[in-house]
């Protein structure tokens, strides 16, 4: 049985629509966790809803010794083991530490079709260069922002009315796609890593 562990800063819609997939699905796999740097993070009640066990280790807390949050993090991932960690909507930079600890077992979403829009605003970066198209991708994690190899993306037109509000819910939706359809690709031994390219097995 394959164990999956979620790290999430926010609301955690992107953590719902996995659990919910992998449940529907009925994959022989332990939610083993989810890790939360914020106290007040919604994912955490939402984790409980669904009987994930939740642990928190608030980033304030360790503001002034952001090596010692790092290390902890680590511990915490050690002890837990996963065979895949999800990045959802979780808001910090992992060490070089935990990324060599998890090669190729670490995905993320983001909301732009990478390489284009790294980092932070990026719904409103694609708005403001106007381009006609964005969208959201999912990677695996590596060093660089937003960096990793690419394994799903999903095209969203942006019209010339549109608002970063009603452009944020369209790729949130799409989010809510490709990213359980990564996790069951991962979860399904259907993903081959070949230097930057994924290959996904039918």
């Amino acid at each position: 049985m394959k164990k999956i562990v979620f790290l999430c800063s926010g609301r955690g819609s992107n953590f719902r629509a996995v659990v919910e997939h992998i449940r529907a699905r009925k994959f022989d796999v332990e939610i083993a966790g989810l890790i939360s740097d914020k106290t007040d993070a919604g994912a955490l009640e939402l984790a409980k809803s669904f009987g994930v066990p939740t642990f928190t280790i608030p980033f304030e807390k360790y503001r002034q010794e952001k090596e010692k949050f790092h290390l902890e993090m680590e511990k915490l991932l050690v002890e837990l083991a996963p065979h895949l960690i999800v990045t959802a909507g979780y808001m910090r930079i992992l060490p070089t530490a935990i990324i060599n600890r998890f090669v190729n077992r670490m995905i993320n979403i983001h909301p732009s079709l990478l390489p284009s829009f790294k980092g932070l605003k990026a719904i409103e970066q694609a708005i403001d260069y106007g381009v006609r198209y964005t969208g959201c991708t999912t990677h695996f994690v590596e060093e660089g922002m937003d960096s990793g190899a690419i394994i799903l993306q999903s095209i969203v037109e942006i019209l010339p009315n549109s608002t970063v509000s009603d452009l944020t819910a369209k790729i949130h939706a799409e989010e809510h796609k490709i990213l359980p359809l990564s996790v069951e690709y991962f979860l399904t031994d259907r993903i081959e890593v070949s230097g930057r390219k994924v290959i996904i097995r039918e």
